[in-house]
Formats: structure tokens, C-alpha cells, sequence
């Protein structure tokens, strides 16, 4: 069987990661799946943003847990992308969306659609994220034995092995993600940008939240492995492993021919992708 294939903050190798238009233009290149990151703004709502901070995706600055959800509407999310929006897909004023907004975009569809969520950590709100997102789809109509919502399944995703085990309380095995990369500390320091003390600290907390998921995943605590692509190349019997022992494995970020080749020859069952439309044209040309 190809692979399930979810568009990584949308079709966000065409629009800009997490805006309404990345969102509907994977819905329009048929992707099974979309995944998306969620924060808690000042004021307690879940909003769809990658980054702890706003400077990478918008012309804001600082922290997106310090702004309301209210304030963050008003910044531009798409002009760092460099591309015009279709008409169809909303003017920029309204790109920025809150889960609701999503599951508004997803409801719409129609159709059968997968919904990965991960949860972005550290955060400053704790564990309060998860309560707050469980909370927020209780009230949507979520079923927690299905994991469906109407017609969208949703799963859970997150680098934290302590997220995996408090959402574990109320969501089921099969639709947790434990995400697992190998830790760079050039990736660590370019990325944040932490003096030497602080940041031999986060890579020693990274390190050993990595090797608490692995283990996660080895017990089969939770039913799904998410490796990037580099941790899958790095540990291609690993991975086949945790799928002779029933794991399904979601592997991100999967954008080219030669990338979903390899990935399918070693059986992972799930891919992200910027260009969901790309990989899918590629299974459908009888990729093996």
C-alpha cells in the first residue's frame, strides 16, 4: 500500500507554513493528512505556529506565548514567504489560524482527513498545553476511545516523552507520535543561539529526552514512531524493528522521489511532506 501522506504546516512548500492558504492548498493537492504546530497564547487559546517566537514567520517580535490570540491576528504571516495568495484562499489579513480556525478549514472539506497535532515544547505554559488541547477538543466534539472528530482523526505528537505519558491518560495508544531526532549541537546553537553553559544544558536535557522516547516507542507505549528523515538514515535497522513489532512510523520531512524511495523500501507507512501533491504524484506513478 502507498504511504499516508500529510502536508507538513500545510502545503508549505507553496504558501506559508500554517496559514489558511497552505492549509487549503493541501487539501486541494489531496493529501490524506495535515500536521500542525500548536502554542497557548497569553490568553489560553491554541494557535497554529512553529517557532516558542514570532520574528522567522511574521513581522511581529518576541514570544508567542505573550501575545493574545487577538493581537497575533493582527500580524502578517505570509509576506516573508514571498508569494501571492489566490484569491480563493483568503486575503493576508486572514492567514493566521487558531486550531478552531483549522478544524473549521478541515470540517469544510468533507471528506476523510487525518489531523496531527504536535505539541511544542519547552513551553512556558508546562503540561497546561496538553490539559488545554484535550479540553479544547472535548468541547469540539472529540471522541476519546475513536480519536475521531466528526470526520477527522486526529493524533498527537511531541519531542516530550512527559507529553506522550500525560496525554496517554486520555488518548489512545494508536494515535501517539513519539517524535525522535538525533541531537546536533550546531543545529542546537544556530538555532537558538544559547551561550556555551546554557547550551550544553538543553543538549543534555534534548539527549535524554530522546533516549526516554526511543524507550517509549521499544515498550510500544505509544503506537507511533515520528523520526526525521537524517534519524531514519542514521538508524534504518532501528526502524525497521519498531515496524516488524506492529510501530507505525510517521517520518518528516519527506520532499523528494529519492527520499520517499528510500523511506518505502524500508516500509515506513506514513511520510510529512512540504509538497504533498509531489509525493503523492510519485506513488501514483508506481513508486516502489
Amino acid at each position: 500500500m502507498p504511504p499516508v501522506i500529510f502536508a507538513h504546516r500545510g502545503s508549505s512548500g507553496t504558501y506559508a507554513e500554517h496559514t489558511r492558504a497552505a492549509y487549503l492548498q493541501a487539501l486541494a493537492d489531496g493529501a490524506e493528512g495535515v500536521e500542525c504546530d500548536v502554542h497557548l497564547t497569553r490568553d489560553g487559546q491554541l494557535v497554529c505556529i512553529h517557532d516558542t517566537t514570532l520574528e522567522r514567520t511574521t513581522d511581529g517580535s518576541g514570544d508567542v506565548a505573550d501575545r493574545t490570540l487577538a493581537e497575533l491576528r493582527m500580524l502578517d504571516v505570509c509576506s516573508w514567504k514571498g508569494v501571492g495568495i489566490p484569491a480563493g484562499y483568503g486575503d493576508a489579513a486572514h492567514q493566521l489560524l487558531a486550531l478552531s480556525d483549522l478544524l473549521v478549514l478541515l470540517r469544510e472539506s468533507g471528506r476523510p482527513i487525518k489531523l496531527a497535532i504536535e505539541l511544542k515544547h519547552p513551553s512556558p505554559f508546562g503540561l497546561r498545553l496538553e490539559e488545554a488541547l484535550i479540553a479544547f477538543l472535548m468541547d469540539e466534539g472529540w471522541d476519546p476511545e475513536s480519536s475521531m472528530l466528526g470526520l477527522v482523526e486526529v493524533s498527537f505528537m511531541s519531542f516530550n516523552p512527559d507529553s506522550m505519558l500525560q496525554l496517554a491518560e486520555s488518548v489512545p495508544h494508536h494515535v501517539l507520535c513519539q517524535l525522535v531526532a538525533d541531537v546536533s549541537p550546531q543545529e542546537v546553537r544556530d538555532a537558538l543561539s544559547f551561550g556555551s553553559i546554557a547550551e550544553g544544558a538543553l543538549i543534555a536535557i534534548m539527549q535524554r529526552a530522546l533516549k526516554e522516547g526511543e524507550e517509549l516507542i521499544d515498550r510500544q507505549e505509544i503506537g507511533i514512531a515520528g523520526p526525521s528523515l537524517q534519524y531514519v538514515r542514521d538508524h534504518p535497522e532501528r526502524i525497521q524493528r519498531w515496524i516488524h513489532d506492529g510501530v507505525r512510523v510517521r517520518a518528516w520531512t519527506v520532499n523528494t522521489e529519492e527520499d520517499a524511495r528510500f523511506l518505502a523500501g524500508l516500509g515506513v507507512q506514513e511520510f510529512t511532506t512540504d509538497y504533498p501533491a509531489r509525493i503523492r504524484l510519485a506513488f501514483e506513478g508506481n513508486l516502489k
